[in-house]
């Protein structure tokens, strides 16, 4: 898997490529990373990337051509030409069954934009597709870039030290799209707290069925969204809807 970002602050793709789970997989070859500079495409002694809006107001504009050429530049250098991805307000949410799609690809060529955003001209030309992290705004696509790279290498296959551990991620479908269950380590008692008996029970069904209330529990009370979905999927089993009912009935 390859990501190429282009970015004028290639510098700070450093966090992903050299540390962590992805700085790991990056040493070993699992995925690779280009980061391209629009300012390297410009002509100018300035090296000029933006300009005002035309109609006024606050702020500058993302030029196009820097970008179409940084974009060209990195589709030439890949093995295949890539999806190219705007950071953008306006995009698709990303979520993890996204994450998951794109760890099934090759990669992709990630645009980071600045400033007040990006000339419109340069969007229908060349990008595929427009993601967003959430309904807020950053100062530029930066951060939103790294998480989505570390979303999606982390599944890649042997990345993590036990591929289960992807699988029981917060939003997997092996968790009905789920929060995850809360965790526990030693000692077996902290602060006078003890951890909750069934995880020590050495029960393995008993350990199961306690993780997945634990999981209903935390997210009918925090994302009963997320529960409406798994019901309209049909991941919820008739033991699951009783114990969602029990809930109601504390209530």
């Amino acid at each position: 898997m390859r990501f190429d970002v282009v970015t004028l602050f290639p510098e700070m793709f450093g966090i992903v490529r050299d540390l962590g789970v992805t700085g790991r997989a990056h040493t070993q070859g699992r995925w690779a990373l280009h980061a391209w500079n629009p300012r390297d495409f410009t002509h100018d002694v300035h090296r000029t990337v933006d300009d005002r809006p035309y109609g006024g107001g606050p702020g500058m504009v993302m030029m196009a051509a820097p970008l179409a050429d940084a974009v060209q530049a990195a589709q030439v250098a890949r093995a295949e030409p890539a999806p190219v991805v705007l950071l953008s307000p306006t995009g698709r949410r990303f979520d993890q069954p996204l994450a998951q799609s794109m760890a099934g690809g090759a990669g992709a060529i990630l645009i980071c934009g600045r400033y007040e955003g990006v000339d419109q001209r340069f969007i229908d030309r060349h990008v595929t597709d427009e993601i967003s992290l959430g309904d807020f705004v950053l100062s530029g696509g930066e951060l939103a870039a790294m998480a989505i790279i570390d979303a999606v290498v982390r599944l890649l296959p042997g990345v993590l030290n036990d591929d289960e551990s992807a699988i029981q991620d917060s939003f997997n479908p092996a968790l009905s799209g789920l929060l995850d269950s809360p965790h526990y380590t030693r000692p077996e008692v902290y602060a006078g707290e003890a951890v909750p008996a069934p995880l020590l029970s050495g029960h393995h069904a008993r350990i199961a069925r306690w993780r997945r209330e634990q999981s209903l529990r935390l997210t009918a009370a925090r994302r009963p969204d997320l529960i409406e979905r798994a019901r309209e999927q049909g991941w919820l089993t008739a033991e699951d809807e009783r114990f969602l009912r029990s809930l109601q009935d504390l209530h």
